[in-house]
């Protein structure tokens, strides 16, 4: 998912990824604790993602307030 796709959805849209994300985010964290095996890179992903939907939501944000 790049920034580019992001920035072309809506505000709602935007926070249902950042819910599924999240959710995926808690899944790799119980399934650790349950034993299966890791998915190293699976974090990293997940964590960039999140970041990703959370920078653009901000510029979204902010961009509302200044016009």
């Amino acid at each position: 998912m790049e920034a580019k796709e992001l920035r072309g959805k809506e505000t709602a849209e935007l926070k249902d990824e950042l819910t599924r994300l999240r959710r995926e985010q808690f899944n790799l964290r119980m399934g650790e604790a349950a034993g299966q095996p890791p998915r190293p890179d699976q974090w990293g992903k997940v964590r960039r993602n999140i970041a990703r939907v959370k920078t653009v939501l901000a510029q979204k944000e902010s961009g509302k307030q200044t016009q």
